[in-house]
């Protein structure tokens, strides 16, 4: 058996995990977009996929963010044939992310249309890559959802189980049991690993002994700084922000689970009547989308959430929150006078109506903006947590920092290393072959397979792009 590792290798997108059984049975695990600094680049730097996609035979995917799911449309483009399993929450939650992507697809597919062929713009981009609307419900077709801790037979060699593992709503560690001879290797991926006592969300579960863990390092050598009490941190801002000011407050958030958590803990201050009746604009269609999958599942959720939901009927709609549908909704809130709390994508300020919504705030000293979690160098996300207050370019304008920025990293739905460290912990040092870190960058990684060398495991390693280990 091998294992050959296709993405998220020394940074943290574009999940991509091959699985070649000893009978040439191909297993891929999560078919993420790349959305990091770094693009591998391949003999044909236009290629899709650094391998034959029909040669493919089964896709297991651990969540639905786009760094996961998102280049699943184009692998049925290219050849793939077979299901995909993950929970019933990932497939919904998948479906509308990848119809998101493509929406925005066909706009890039207008663009480039619309340029001459000469243009730089125009050849950077690889139109091969650009799926459409049809192309994503083609592969929807083919999603076969698995219940957690259910032992699924995929084929006459091999079974695949799916453990929760928090961090967004019906993630995923899988553990897969593969029969080769008179012998039963176990292989455990862990999809992103969650935090405990996370809003909405079960704790991650820890996983039965394996063979070889393949685990992510997004937070390998960073802690969580804020470890009060979520609530009582979350009303002091809007306060300050919204009755001391008085003024705006503005929060960039992502539409899938970042806004789900925010807008139910707002909820529950709305219900302790700890914050005043203020005005509430959610700027984000995916979100609400979003919101009304995360209220079907209910059941998938912590025992605080269910009994919530009980109680208020809604975990997310209350008095004073508004929904903005449409783009001229979204730019009539500039008009609001009165105090106000505006969420809306991207988390990381990268396009999406967000960017509309700091620009027109950013030079004003009583509105707040709050970063609730990370961003990438390069967006203008990372310019605000990194401490530019003088002048940022916003929409292609120049603009003066007046409003404060403040960040707050109790919403980020990643363990921090101790949380990793558990997760790894639960594995035996004397019976574990190998570990691979994926899913972080690489300074990231390095400190944390120190961590774990210093802990007594052993074979650790840190994968390079398309290396493959025998198993």
């Amino acid at each position: 058996m091998k294992l050959t590792f296709f993405g998220a290798t020394k940074q943290v997108t574009g999940s991509m995990f091959l699985l070649t059984l000893e009978d040439g049975y191909q297993i891929l695990i999560d078919c993420g977009t790349n959305m990091g600094r770094k693009r591998e680049v391949d003999d044909n730097p236009f290629a899709v996929f650094p391998f034959d996609a029909s040669l493919v035979n089964l896709v297991v995917l651990t969540h639905a963010h786009i760094d996961h799911s998102g280049q699943i449309p184009n692998l049925y483009r290219y050849g793939f044939e077979g299901q995909v399993l993950c929970t019933a929450p990932t497939l919904e939650l998948t479906e509308i992310l990848l119809n998101d992507a493509a929406s925005l697809n066909q706009r890039k597919i207008k663009s480039i249309h619309n340029k001459k062929r000469s243009t730089k713009k125009s050849r950077s981009v690889n139109i091969d890559e650009l799926y459409l609307q049809r192309q994503v419900h083609e592969a929807m077709e083919n999603f076969v959802p698995v219940k957690f801790e259910h032992r699924f037979k995929f084929s006459d060699n091999g079974y695949v189980t799916f453990y929760p593992a928090g961090h967004l709503l019906g993630a995923a560690h899988l553990v897969f049991e593969i029969n080769e001879g008179e012998e039963t290797k176990k292989i455990a991926f862990s999809g992103d690993i969650g935090r405990k006592n996370y809003p909405l969300l079960v704790d991650p579960m820890p996983l039965p002994p394996v063979d070889y863990l393949v685990m992510e390092t997004t937070y390998g050598d960073r802690y969580h700084k804020i470890k009060e009490n979520r609530l009582k941190v979350l009303e002091e801002v809007i306060n300050e922000a919204c009755v001391e000011k008085p003024g705006r407050l503005v929060i960039p958030a992502f539409s899938i689970g970042r806004t789900q958590a925010l807008l139910y803990s707002i909820h529950q201050l709305v219900v302790e009547g700890r914050i005043p009746p203020i005005p509430i604009f959610t700027d984000s269609p995916l979100g609400r989308k979003s919101n009304q999958i995360y209220e079907k599942y209910t059941r998938f959720m912590n025992q605080e959430a269910r009994d919530f939901k009980n109680e208020e009927e809604s975990l997310f709609d209350f008095e004073n929150l508004h929904y903005l549908a449409s783009e001229k909704a979204s730019k009539e809130v500039a008009s609001h006078s009165e105090p106000c709390i505006i969420i809306s994508s991207s988390g990381m300020v990268q396009g999406g109506r967000v960017e509309r919504h700091v620009a027109q705030n950013i030079g004003n000293p009583y509105a707040t903006i709050l970063m609730i979690g990370y961003a990438v160098e390069g967006t203008l996300g990372h310019d605000l947590l990194t401490g530019n207050r003088e002048e940022l370019t916003i929409l292609g304008k120049p603009e003066k920092v007046m409003a404060e920025i403040k960040s707050l990293d109790i919403f980020s739905g990643h363990g921090d290393f101790d949380d990793l460290i558990n997760f790894a912990e639960t594995q035996d040092q004397n019976t574990l072959a190998q570990t691979f870190l994926v899913h972080g960058e690489e300074t990231s990684m390095k400190h944390f397979k120190r961590a774990l060398e210093d802990k007594g495991y052993k074979n650790i390693a840190i994968p390079e792009y398309k290396e493959t280990f025998d198993l």
